[in-house]
């Protein structure tokens, strides 16, 4: 028979892990921006142009490049970003007066 301690090892109100995140830590997506925002002097490579880019349009420009050299992951990639992923829905009509199920 199970221990009945163990099936419940907490007393309600008591987490489980009480020393819990740090005070201060930042979470992988808040991270994520700071970096994605830092700038850097970067060569466009559609214009040619010397340019102070953030790293995120260092990386669009590197989609937009593979996508003109015939990427097609890269574009969807691209359109999927600029305007979302499209849903995919499948349309199901049922007739009440036929069975749901055929014998």
């Amino acid at each position: 028979m199970a221990n009945e301690e163990n099936l419940k090892p907490f007393k309600k109100g008591q987490s489980g892990n009480p020393a819990g995140r740090p005070v201060g830590t930042k979470n992988r997506s808040t991270i994520a921006k700071k970096w994605l925002e830092t700038p850097e002097q970067f060569k466009n490579p559609i214009t040619g142009e010397i340019e102070e880019l953030t790293q995120e349009d260092i990386g669009t420009l590197a989609l937009i490049k593979k996508m003109r050299s015939g990427d097609v992951r890269a574009y969807d990639s691209l359109m999927d970003s600029a305007h979302g992923k499209a849903i995919q829905t499948n349309d199901v009509n049922v007739n009440p007066e036929l069975p749901l199920f055929i014998d």
